[in-house]
């Protein structure tokens, strides 16, 4: 059984992007992460030590996207994925997966947001 914590919509503004535009005027992307794990333990004993604080998970999403510009977001997504694998390794995080979408990426005409969805899973 895998159950799962969800942190939906998050929103921080950053600088990336291929056009020099896009890493000089701060625009918003937004994140999704799911991070696969047995809740259990944490929902048994009510103790936060034995599962991931999301918190946490949020505030590495936020480092990232507001840190260092980058061209593409499929970096972000990877450098979130990363960071969130190794700081939930203690509560037995198996797997996670990473949305970032980008609501306006310059391109010509309409859309709702361009975007990557990557998957990650623990080394054994």
């Amino acid at each position: 059984m895998t159950d799962r914590i969800v942190l939906t919509n998050m929103v921080f503004r950053g600088r990336h992007g291929v056009g020099e535009a896009e890493r000089s005027n701060a625009q918003p992307f937004e994140v999704d992460v799911e991070i696969h794990l047995d809740a259990r333990p944490a929902g048994l004993t009510d103790d936060l030590s034995r599962t991931v604080d999301y918190r946490e998970v949020f505030e590495i999403c936020r480092a990232v996207v507001e840190g260092p510009s980058r061209q593409l977001i499929e970096t972000l997504a990877e450098s979130i994925a990363t960071a969130v694998l190794e700081r939930s390794a203690a509560a037995g995080a198996t797997e996670v997966v990473v949305r970032v979408r980008k609501p306006e990426a310059p391109l010509p005409g309409r859309l709702d947001h361009a975007a990557i969805e990557i998957t990650r899973r623990r080394e054994r």
